[in-house]
């Protein structure tokens, strides 16, 4: 069938839940994402996870017996590496059409400011008090031909 991502409930005091948001703050990642490395980490070391403060793997690496550099590496398989390669390489071209894209516009833009400006004709400024002045008449040819 496939995998389906199935959904695991926690339940911590609001202390805990605190100082779970604050890590989750200071790795700038969500409060499940947390929880989803933590799950993952146990299930890649079998259930041998122990989660300490940062002084203390410190002092259990400099003192302690420790099997595994911290943070523990993941090996990734090179399709996986490929294809995320790809993708950045996708995402960069797009943002340079992107940029290409808005610079059109904005020569577009400005030529279309241009043009305007030599085609508009300001009401205000036909409407003068003083109506000898005004080379527009309206009806004066019709008037005429008559």
């Amino acid at each position: 069938m496939g995998n389906k991502n199935k959904t695991i409930s926690f339940r911590v005091s609001q202390e805990k839940f605190e100082t779970l948001r604050d890590i989750a703050e200071e790795r700038d990642i969500s409060l499940s994402a947390v929880f989803r490395d933590y799950v993952d980490m146990l299930v890649a070391h079998d259930g041998q996870v122990e989660v300490v403060p940062e002084h203390e793997v410190s002092e259990s690496s400099n003192g302690g017996s420790v099997s595994e550099s911290f943070p523990p590496k993941v090996e990734v398989p090179k399709s996986f590496v490929r294809e995320h390669e790809r993708l950045e390489l996708a995402a960069e071209h797009l943002r340079e059409q992107l940029e290409e894209h808005k610079r059109y516009v904005t020569k577009l833009r400005q030529q279309l400011d241009e043009h305007d400006r030599e085609d508009v004709v300001d009401l205000d400024e036909l409407d003068g008090d003083d109506e000898e002045e005004s080379p527009y008449r309206i009806g004066s040819e019709f008037d005429e031909s008559l």
